[in-house]
């Protein structure tokens, strides 16, 4: 099989079945970019409402530039791996300061973006200006590896390479099949990620409807789900964090992660990983709070995943008979009510959402409120 001779037949079978994504609507680089970096490490259905709600209230560079930090977060909270946030902020202000505020047309200047790799700079570049820039991430990779029956890992650095050689080469002969009005490099990037994505998936492919199935030799040679060969995921990390939602007359306590640190800027309530078993809620906020012998109230526990962690996030409230001086901490009191506006990370959104919904919670709130109102007067 001549390789350059699934290029004709997989633009066709796009051209019938490619999904009806928001973002293919669109040529304008700024909101490509945007969903390709959102896309990174996630599912296209999860990204389809945060892109719609990211459109509407960034709808360009200059609005991305010139927003605050924490509406930036807000509207990525939820989608994990947080610096691709910041790093598109910080790549919008180098466009609006270097660039007098247009996205770079080339390939060179797109790839110096903060955030911006091999792969999305070439996805960026062939569907924005239908440039012939090769692309090759997961679903590429598969769909490559089957249909030449490379058997060897695609991370292995020969077989990488090879691999964006190919690439290289098909996007390269698209345009040389373009008629007017067509956007071949366009059409042929998009084409293989979604046949990766739809058909030629990672297990049980549908290789009945695939367009290249004729042409396929990890078909031909029943090897369709050895290949591509994937090296063993590292044994999980299992990780126990305790917290405690404070709440003080109305109010919650709550801190921001340092820059530096994983979700940087995000807001979270008071927690500590428990690398000990045994430790007890109760004495880790005797010793990290210094609340004495303050009653807590579990809410909830959480279990989320984090790359090779598997975290568990226990969650309790504690209502003070007085309101603590917290000194060694550096959050700050806020109003309950604040907390749907803050960017919280995911875990601690769960548990704040669980607060709020909470009869038991928000009726401790109002007596809280009732019993320091008694004090006072006494």
């Amino acid at each position: 099989m001549h390789i350059r001779s699934i290029v004709a037949p997989l633009i066709k079978w796009f051209a019938g079945n490619a999904r009806d994504l928001p973002w293919r609507w669109t040529r304008d680089p700024y909101a490509i970019w945007v969903s390709e970096i959102m896309l990174q490490q996630t599912q296209v259905k999860t990204v389809i409402p945060y892109w719609q709600r990211w459109m509407k209230q960034l709808p360009d560079i200059a609005s991305l530039a010139a927003a605050d930090e924490d509406t930036v977060i807000k509207l990525w909270e939820g989608l994990g791996y947080y610096s691709r946030a910041r790093n598109l902020q910080k790549a919008a202000k180098r466009i609006r300061d270097e660039f007098g505020g247009r996205f770079p047309r080339d390939l060179a200047g797109v790839l110096a973006l903060p955030g911006v790799g091999r792969y999305t700079g070439g996805a960026i570049c062939s569907i924005a200006f239908n440039q012939p820039e090769p692309i090759v991430d997961g679903n590429v990779a598969r769909v490559l590896t089957r249909l030449l029956g490379i058997e060897e890992s695609p991370k292995a650095k020969p077989v990488a390479d090879r691999l964006w050689s190919v690439a290289a080469d098909l996007v390269k002969h698209a345009p040389t099949l373009q008629k007017p009005r067509q956007r071949n490099a366009s059409a042929f990037n998009q084409a293989v990620m979604e046949l990766g994505a739809l058909i030629c998936t990672p297990r049980n492919p549908l290789c009945g409807g695939c367009p290249l199935k004729g042409r396929c030799i990890a078909r031909k040679q029943n090897k369709v789900d050895a290949i591509p060969a994937l090296a063993k995921r590292a044994a999980a990390t299992k990780r126990r964090f305790i917290g405690f939602i404070i709440a003080w007359r109305g109010e919650v306590y709550v801190q921001r992660r340092p820059s530096g640190e994983v979700n940087a800027g995000f807001w979270e309530f008071p927690n500590w990983q428990a690398d000990d078993p045994a430790m007890q809620p109760a004495d880790l906020a005797k010793a990290s709070l210094a609340l004495g012998q303050a009653a807590l109230e579990p809410l909830c526990t959480i279990n989320h995943s984090i790359t090779r962690y598997r975290n568990r996030l226990e969650m309790f409230v504690i209502a003070p008979t007085r309101k603590p001086p917290l000194a060694n901490l550096t959050g700050e009191w806020l109003p309950v009510a604040k907390l749907a506006e803050l960017p919280l990370t995911a875990a601690h959104r769960k548990a704040a959402t669980r607060f709020l919904n909470t009869a038991n919670a928000r009726e401790e709130i109002i007596r809280i409120g009732r019993r320091s109102t008694r004090m006072n007067a006494d």
